[in-house]
């Protein structure tokens, strides 16, 4: 999107969004480009896609909220609580998400996602995580809390179901956010407010939690780190809150855009 608002094409300048382009450059030809008023309108569309494409992996933190470990019993962790979601859960903002088939417990989370412009691999510090920061959007780490948490143990299968991971509609430059630990976050499901949190709550920081992962993986350019969520998820709510086929998910972060998803049934 360009300063004055207006979704601007990028095809002149690569054919996708992805770790190569973010690795190789790419925000930067796209600042000389718009500093040249170089790039065109994007003509009509009908739907807007995740801001990156095809991330080798998503990985997550848990608990990282100390109102939304309260809320669900939780102890604080001593480290950050990490899992995986599976790549295909990425879908875009607006998207339908799909209810998996025998779900009772389907669940949203609005988070602050990372995207990685580079490699991180044994960080010295948290303060070289900036280094390899592309930029912010908005994730809703959809779960479903029966599958997560009562069907064995493992927090993946509740996680990486089909359409599990909305996210965008943008990718923010981490100059243009400025102090990830300073955006109010916030979720609606059929226009009540569900969640009304901010960044600055964090048991880890977003550049902790970066270094903190480079000790055990390494994360690549293009890869997607969703950083956990405030209160006032459905599992802190009680049964009713529960997601169905037919109700309205909005979610927004500051200068991230906003997104909307209807609920649909596998």
């Amino acid at each position: 999107m360009g300063p004055d608002g207006r979704v601007l094409e990028l095809s002149s300048l690569t054919a996708d969004i992805d770790g190569a382009f973010l690795e190789g450059g790419g925000i930067e030809r796209v600042r000389s480009a718009l500093a040249d008023d170089r790039l065109p309108e994007a003509g009509p569309y009908e739907r807007i896609g995740a801001p990156v494409a095809r991330p080798g992996k998503i990985v997550c933190i848990g608990l990282n909220y100390s109102d939304h470990a309260e809320e669900t019993g939780a102890t604080v962790p001593p480290e950050p609580v990490v899992f995986l979601k599976a790549p295909d859960t990425l879908v875009g903002p607006d998207d339908e998400v799909l209810v998996p088939r025998r779900s009772v417990k389907t669940d949203y989370e609005v988070e602050l996602a990372v995207i990685l412009g580079g490699r991180a691999r044994y960080l010295s510090s948290p303060e070289q995580a900036a280094r390899v920061i592309a930029g912010y959007a908005i994730a809703n780490d959809v779960s479903e809390r029966e599958f997560q948490l009562e069907r064995g143990g493992q927090w993946d299968k509740g996680k990486s179901c089909e359409t599990f991971n909305p996210m965008g509609p943008w990718l923010v430059t981490a100059d243009e956010v400025g102090d990830p630990q300073a955006l109010g976050l916030r979720l609606w499901v059929n226009g009540e407010l569900r969640q009304n949190g901010s960044t600055k709550n964090q048991i880890f920081g977003v550049h902790h939690v970066i270094w903190y992962l480079s000790q055990f993986m390494v994360l690549e350019p293009g890869d997607v780190v969703n950083t956990g969520t405030p209160a006032g998820v459905a599992l802190g709510r009680g049964p009713r809150a529960y997601l169905r086929g037919g109700d309205v998910v909005e979610l927004e972060i500051d200068g991230l855009g906003r997104q909307r998803q209807r609920m649909g049934q596998a």
